[in-house]
């Protein structure tokens, strides 16, 4: 089991990957924006894994990785993203790549998807 922090400014979609998360017996701390996301890891919660959306308002998904690597170089960061309109999610997911993502995720997934990419970013021992 693991802490993860889940950041994504759509609210329904957290929820759903809150409980994904929860079926899969992890403890889960939620932020909608990028900003509350930085907050709450920098409290030293003892975060295991980040997942964050990409585009959001504010401070987006690439800039939360930039940061979570300049704080925290070795936590595994998930990025997430589904795209929006002329922008598709592989480029968002290669953007969070080379801003320093452990692991990326196209919206939506499922259950196995998202096991199998938690499980990929918790067992990597080399970062990106």
């Amino acid at each position: 089991m693991a802490h993860i922090l889940l950041i994504d400014d759509d609210e329904l979609l957290r929820d759903t990957v809150l409980q994904m998360l929860q079926r899969l017996d992890h403890r889960v701390t939620e932020a909608g924006c990028g900003e509350d996301g930085l907050k709450l890891f920098g409290t030293g919660a003892g975060i295991d894994l980040v997942i964050t959306d990409i585009l959001m308002p504010g401070i987006d998904g690439a800039r939360v990785i930039v940061e979570l690597r300049r704080r925290s170089p070795t936590v595994p960061v998930l990025a997430i993203s589904g795209g929006r309109r002329m922008l598709s999610p592989e480029f968002n997911l290669k953007t969070a790549s080379l801003a320093g993502a452990t692991r990326e995720l196209a919206k939506p997934f499922g259950l196995q998807d998202l096991r199998s990419a938690l499980d990929e970013a918790l067992a990597s021992d080399v970062r990106r």
